[in-house]
């Protein structure tokens, strides 16, 4: 499968947080076969294990978290129409009138978020975002034909609709962080030869909770360093600079207090030498990204933070480059296959 559409496809699983293993057959269909073994843990984290095929070889972790923003529906009500709350940093600006899916035990179904025209709205109430707890999703069916297919508590995500745009971008849904977990997939697949034992985590419930299913994995996994790879604040004319990092700069490095300099330079200047692109982000405390939970694992993993350049987060309508995404996959490959770094970080020297 061709990097673009594998991308597409790993993007368009329903993961909505809590439901991470609900596509899991399909997920193993797409990328199982380029890996040794696979599980999925009690959290639901799936993991994926690529063998190097050398005895004592060190452990390398490389996490992409699975789990998708999304809504659970909250009330079923007359009419219809559905209460939700959301699961996740919905940005609330682009949900009125936006098409979603609703996940029912035994069927899948459309249902579209209302909006209240103009001519309705009261005085100043267009000037106020609604709560998404204060939205209705309208489905068409009746109260009593949606309570045979559904239940309070049931997942909703938006509809897998992807549009190719010029200068080789792509926007849709779920590349937050699906679309790196299909770069770490090609950049391992990429790589002639391993530097040790490859453990891919697509990682549960980093969108809803710091902690996050990647301390779990971590900790299971005890490996000698890691890469978490996730998506960055691409930079769009109204956003600050120093928020944000270059859409079509390449992949970014951060430097940040949790990261490994050490592990950060080694890694920059395998991209130097084999000419990938890159750029450097600054993220003083927290990244925003599964690193913490990675690095404060057990005694201290050694991690490298590497993002993905991404414009309208947590929208129905990510904007990713495929420059950048290769920028990703190409440093993966580097990683994975280093044995410079798996003689500096391997087997506990660090």
């Amino acid at each position: 499968m061709e990097f673009k559409q594998l991308i597409i496809s790993l993007s368009s699983l329903m993961s909505v947080t809590g439901y991470e293993t609900r596509d899991r057959e399909r997920l193993v269909e797409l990328i199982g076969d380029r890996f040794d073994e696979n599980y999925a843990d009690a959290v639901g984290n799936q993991v994926f294990i690529k063998r190097c095929g050398k005895a004592n070889a060190p452990r390398i972790l490389l996490d992409a978290h699975m789990d998708e923003i999304g809504m659970f529906v909250t009330d079923i009500l007359e009419g219809g129409f559905l209460r939700v709350v959301n699961v996740g940093g919905l940005d609330t600006r682009i949900l009125q009138a936006g098409k979603v899916v609703i996940y029912g035990k035994d069927t899948t179904f459309v249902g579209v978020v209302a909006s209240t025209p103009p001519h309705l709205q009261k005085p100043g109430e267009n000037k106020k975002l609604p709560e998404v707890t204060d939205l209705l999703i309208d489905t068409g069916y009746t109260k009593e034909e949606l309570e045979g297919m559904i239940r309070i508590g049931t997942p909703i995500g938006f509809e897998p609709k992807y549009t190719e745009l010029l200068g080789g971008n792509l926007a849709g849904k779920g590349f937050d962080d699906k679309a790196c977990a299909a770069c770490a997939v090609e950049g391992v697949s990429r790589a002639e030869s391993l530097a040790g034992d490859v453990y891919l985590v697509l990682s549960a419930h980093e969108e809803t909770d710091r902690m996050g299913g990647a301390s779990a994995a971590a900790y299971a996994i005890d490996p000698d360093y890691a890469m978490v790879i996730d998506v960055n604040l691409g930079k769009t004319p109204d956003t600050a600079k120093h928020e944000t990092v270059a859409m079509g700069g390449g992949a970014s490095l951060t430097y940040s207090a949790i990261t490994n300099k050490k592990l950060t330079r080694m890694t920059a200047a395998l991209a130097d030498e084999a000419q990938v692109k890159y750029q450097y982000s600054v993220s003083p405390s927290h990244t925003g990204t599964n690193t913490p939970n990675v690095a404060l694992a057990l005694a201290g993993i050694p991690v490298v933070d590497v993002g993905l350049p991404l414009a309208s987060m947590h929208t129905y309508n990510e904007v990713i480059r495929m420059d950048d995404c290769e920028s990703v996959a190409e440093i993966v490959k580097l990683f994975v296959s280093s044995d410079k770094i798996a003689e500096v970080f391997g087997n506990g020297k660090i």
